[in-house]
């Protein structure tokens, strides 16, 4: 066995490995064995990913269109069509929150492999919209609510999260704060032009960097469509 400095793995057995927010971007793997290989890239429709000289990118983003109808719609730029993706988004959570209803009890609150429950899910998705439309499009002087679910690293990043709760809320109540920030986003999007969209706002993290209105709401709906899709894969895995 050679290896040529850190980043070379020659011969080298990495079975069962696991790779969590980790980057490889510019990785090369010639004669690997993939079986069983199992990528989760949120950022991959902004990538190259090639696999034996073929661009598998629009392959993966056709096949995922084809399993979430409207998901086509999370980078459009028209109001009325926003409007739709919204409304398509919405009917499609409340077909997951149907269904977990439908599990055993405490289905809510399974974490598989670390990641969020389906409760801490929604929290999280109430914190992305208090960020890009509380925040950053509406500028509200205190846009969070306490449940809401940012990520641990905001912490380091001098977020101050002393807003949120450290208690576990009811599903119930979880579910109460979800509505309101789905309506939130909603009232927004009913009168909302293309005049309003252009508008320029401080991006979130790096305020210096200025991002348009419809920026904001894009992050919104790309959050979304991906949290459903780690979810519903989490439940699939409880059977």
């Amino acid at each position: 066995m050679t290896q040529d400095n850190a980043r070379d793995f020659v011969d080298r057995d990495l079975r069962g490995a696991r790779f969590n927010r980790a980057t490889l971007a510019g990785a090369v793997m010639r004669g690997v064995d993939v079986d069983g290989l199992d990528i989760d890239a949120p950022w991959l429709a902004d990538s190259t990913f090639v696999v034996n000289g073929v661009d598998v990118v629009p392959l993966v983003e056709a096949e995922l269109n084809r399993r979430f109808p409207g998901r086509e719609l999370r980078q459009t730029k028209d109001p009325d069509d926003l409007r739709v993706a919204w409304a398509v988004i919405e009917g499609a959570w409340a077909a997951a929150v149907d269904r977990v209803r439908s599990m055993p009890p405490g289905a809510v609150d399974v974490s598989i492999d670390g990641e969020w429950s389906f409760a801490q899910t929604l929290r999280h998705l109430a914190f992305a919209a208090d960020v890009w439309l509380g925040k950053v499009v509406l500028g509200l002087p205190q846009p969070f609510h306490p449940f809401g679910q940012p990520h641990v690293e905001y912490e380091t990043d001098g977020f101050d999260m002393s807003v949120f709760t450290t208690e576990q809320p009811t599903f119930e109540a979880v579910l109460r704060v979800r509505a309101e920030r789905q309506a939130m986003v909603r009232d927004f999007l009913a009168t909302v032009t293309p005049e309003l969209l252009a508008e320029p706002r401080p991006s979130a993290w790096w305020p210096e960097h200025i991002v348009s209105v419809l920026h904001c709401l894009h992050v919104i709906f790309a959050e979304e469509w991906q949290h459903l899709r780690f979810a519903l894969r989490d439940l699939d895995a409880q059977g």
